[in-house]
């Protein structure tokens, strides 16, 4: 077995499957504002790579109908905000998935969202902001025993209701981390 730079395990034969603690992607979190450069385009919306992480394995993409579709009037309308191939853009995470390789990126270019991304708190389905202001918290889940991660948005309280009462400084850190500076 052969280690790679993306958290991937070559078994030989072709076959590989992530570690069980891949890193280089854990920079990357929902919320998070990133530049990104268009790769393609496809009926859907666009693939692209995300500076600094151009050779982290990651697949990284823009759903253009789920986020414009709404406020278009046509395909021909959307197809026309489709950035231009080759172009850098300012995008922010949206969603990362974990699960097996490659690690997948959901970017968004709504200008709202660039603004200050709102998400469903996990707990309660509430919205929650991530972001300047904010109050949601991602948590990554991850397994002692194998591969993969689950990524987690929660209200600061939401996530503290559900410590145990008699554990208070967990409770207290839930409430405050991200504000201690």
């Amino acid at each position: 077995m052969s280690a790679t730079r993306r958290g991937l395990l070559d078994l030989g034969m072709g076959k590989r499957f992530m570690e069980r603690f891949e890193t280089e992607s854990m920079a990357l979190m929902p919320g998070q504002k990133v530049l990104a450069r268009v790769l393609s385009h496809h009926s859907w919306g666009v693939l692209v790579e995300i500076g600094g992480y151009e050779n982290a394995g990651l697949s990284a993409s823009i759903d253009m109908i789920q986020q414009f579709s709404q406020t278009t009037s046509s395909y021909d309308e959307l197809l026309a905000l489709f950035p231009p191939i080759g172009s850098q853009i300012d995008a922010v995470i949206e969603q990362i998935h974990r699960w097996h390789p490659p690690v997948s990126v959901r970017l968004s270019i709504r200008p709202a969202d660039l603004e200050s991304l709102v998400w469903s708190c996990d707990f309660c389905g509430e919205p929650s902001t991530l972001g300047p202001g904010g109050d949601a918290l991602v948590l990554d889940s991850r397994s002692s025993i194998g591969p993969g991660s689950h990524t987690i948005i929660s209200h600061r309280h939401c996530l503290a209701e559900r410590i145990r009462p008699e554990n208070n400084g967990e409770r207290a850190r839930a409430l405050k981390i991200g504000k201690m500076c």
